[in-house]
C-alpha cells in the first residue's frame, strides 16, 4: 500500500524585523512564480499479509546444535571451511582431534543432512563423534589420574564404545572404561555394562540386591543377568545360561555366593515371591523407561481388585497387531489397558485370554506380608486360559463372594491348596506374574555436576 505526504515549503526562519524590513534584491533576480511546486515524498508501508509474513519469518528460527563444549584443536584454528570439510571427509587424523571440527561447522550455518552432502559421516554418527569425543575428555579431566594407556585404547574405533557409556556419572566412566578395555567388550557388550550400572540402583529392594556391589561394574553386570534368571522361570536353558554369565561377571566372592545358591537352588523358599515346592510366581520391578526400551511388548486388559467376577470375564482375550506399522487391535472395547515388556511369563498372553488385576497393595498376595506390602500398588497378571487348580503350590485369581449371591465383592490370589480345602476346582486364571511400580526416588539420575 502506497501512502503520499505532501510537504508545504516553508521559509527557513522568520522574524518581525525581517518583515519590516525586507531585503534588497539583486538587479537579476527574477520574480517568484505565483504558484510554487510542493515535494511529494512517498513511503512504501506494507500490507498485513506482508506483516503477518515477516512475522513468521522471524519467529521461525532453523535449528543449531549447541555450542561446542569440546574445544577445538590448536592445528584446526587457522584453517577455512574448506579444509575443514576436507578433514571430515577423508578422515584426517584421530577421530576425536577432528570430531570438534563437526560443532564448528554447525555454528558456520551447516547443518546435519548439509554436512552429511558434504562429507560423507551420517547425522547419527556425526552425534555419536561429538558425543564420545566430550566423554573421553571427561574422562581425561577426572580429579583422580586417569592411566594414559586407558585412554590410549580408546584412539582406534572407540567412538562408538565411549558412546555407549555417555549417560554414567563421572567416576562411573571411569570404572566402565576400565572394565570396557579390560574385557575387550564389543559395542554391545559396553552397552550392555551401561544400562546395568545404571539400573543397579533403582532395583534397590528386588532379591539379592543386597548382595552386588554398586561400585563395581562386574558386579553391576552380574546382577542384571541374575535378575534375568529369574524372569526365565518356564525355560530352564536360558535360566541356566543366564546365571552362568553371572558367574562369570561378578567381582565380589558375595555376589559370586548369591549366583552360586541361586544356581543350586538354595535360595528357593526365601524372601518375597511366593516359593513353595519349586513352584515360583516372579516378581518384578517395572523400571522407568523399561517399556520404552523394549523391543518386543505385550498389551493386556486391566481390571480393578475390588471389581467383580463379571469383569474378568468380559475383558477382551485377544489382542494383536496388524500391517506394516503394528496398528493394535483388540476383538472388542475395554477402558483400561497396561503395557509390559514381553517377559517369559507373558509373552503370548495377549492372544489367549491373559488379564490384568490392579490391586491397591499387595496384602492380597497369599505368602508372608513384607513392610512394602503396604507402600505400593501391584498388578497381577494371570492367564485365563489356564482355569483348573491342579497344584497345591500354585497361584490363583478367584471371585471373593461373601454375599451369596455368586456376584462376589472382589478379587483375590489364593493358593491352589486353600482353594482345594475350600471344593474350589476352577478359578479365573492362573497367576504367572506380579509387577511393581517404578520407583522414582531410586532412579539414580545424574545431577548438573555428574554431566560432563
Amino acid at each position: 500500500m502506497l501512502s503520499v505526504t505532501v510537504n508545504t515549503l516553508k521559509p527557513p526562519f522568520s522574524s518581525t524585523f525581517l518583515n519590516s524590513h525586507p531585503l534588497p534584491l539583486p538587479l537579476n533576480h527574477s520574480p517568484l512564480p505565483k504558484t510554487l511546486l510542493k515535494p511529494i515524498s512517498a513511503t512504501l508501508t506494507p500490507s498485513g499479509r506482508s506483516q503477518q509474513h515477516n512475522k513468521n519469518q522471524q519467529l521461525y528460527q532453523p535449528f543449531r546444535p549447541p555450542p561446542n563444549s569440546t574445544p577445538l584443536p590448536s592445528q584446526f584454528h587457522s584453517l577455512d571451511t574448506a579444509t575443514r570439510l576436507d578433514i571430515l571427509a577423508n578422515r584426517l587424523g584421530q577421530w576425536f582431534e577432528y570430531a570438534p571440527l563437526i560443532p564448528s561447522l554447525f555454528q558456520q550455518g551447516f547443518t546435519p543432512s548439509s554436512l552429511e552432502e558434504a562429507t560423507g559421516i551420517s547425522g547419527v554418527e556425526q552425534n555419536r563423534l561429538i558425543v564420545a569425543a566430550q566423554v573421553r575428555d571427561s574422562l581425561a579431566g577426572q580429579s583422580t589420574a586417569i592411566d594414559p594407556e586407558l585412554l590410549a585404547s580408546f584412539d582406534t574405533g572407540g567412538a562408538e564404545l565411549l558412546y555407549q557409556i555417555r549417560l554414567l556419572s563421572g567416576p562411573q566412566r571411569v570404572a566402565a572404561a576400565s572394565y570396557i578395555v579390560d574385557n575387550g567388550l564389543d559395542a554391545k557388550g559396553a552397552q550392555d555394562l551401561a544400562k546395568a550400572m545404571k539400573d543397579f540402583p533403582r532395583r534397590r529392594g528386588d532379591k539379592g540386591w543386597e548382595s552386588f556391589d554398586y561400585a563395581l561394574p562386574g558386579d553391576c553386570l552380574s546382577f542384571m543377568y541374575y535378575r534375568q534368571s529369574r524372569e526365565h522361570v518356564n525355560q530352564p536353558e536360558k535360566r541356566t545360561a543366564a546365571l552362568e554369565l553371572a558367574l562369570i561377571v561378578a567381582e565380589t566372592e558375595k555376589a559370586k555366593s548369591r549366583v552360586l545358591e541361586e544356581i543350586k537352588g538354595t535360595s528357593e523358599g526365601k524372601g518375597d515371591e511366593g516359593v513353595k515346592n519349586g513352584v515360583k510366581v516372579p516378581v518384578v520391578r517395572l523400571k522407568i523407561g523399561e517399556v520404552a526400551e523394549a523391543s518386543s511388548v505385550v498389551v493386556l486388559p486391566v481390571c480393578r481388585g475390588e471389581e467383580r467376577e463379571r469383569e474378568i470375564l468380559e475383558a477382551p482375550r485377544e489382542c494383536r497387531s496388524e500391517g506394516e506399522f503394528g496398528v493394535v487391535v483388540a476383538e472388542k472395547g475395554w477402558k483400561r489397558w497396561v503395557v509390559l515388556p514381553a517377559w517369559d511369563p507373558v509373552v503370548g498372553l495377549g492372544n489367549e485370554g491373559g488379564v490384568v488385576v490392579s490391586f491397591a497393595d499387595a496384602r492380597v498376595l497369599p505368602w508372608k506380608a513384607n513392610r512394602w506390602y503396604k507402600e505400593e500398588a501391584i498388578l497381577v497378571v494371570a492367564d485365563r486360559g489356564r482355569k483348573e487348580v491342579t497344584a497345591d503350590d500354585g497361584f490363583y485369581l478367584v471371585a471373593v463372594d461373601n454375599s451369596g449371591d455368586g456376584g462376589g465383592e472382589g478379587l483375590k490370589v489364593e493358593r491352589g491348596s486353600a482353594l482345594k480345602e475350600m471344593g474350589v476346582k476352577e478359578c479365573l486364571g492362573a497367576v504367572v506374574l506380579v509387577v511393581r511400580p517404578p520407583r522414582e526416588e531410586t532412579d539414580n539420575q545424574l545431577s548438573d555436576e555428574d554431566w560432563e
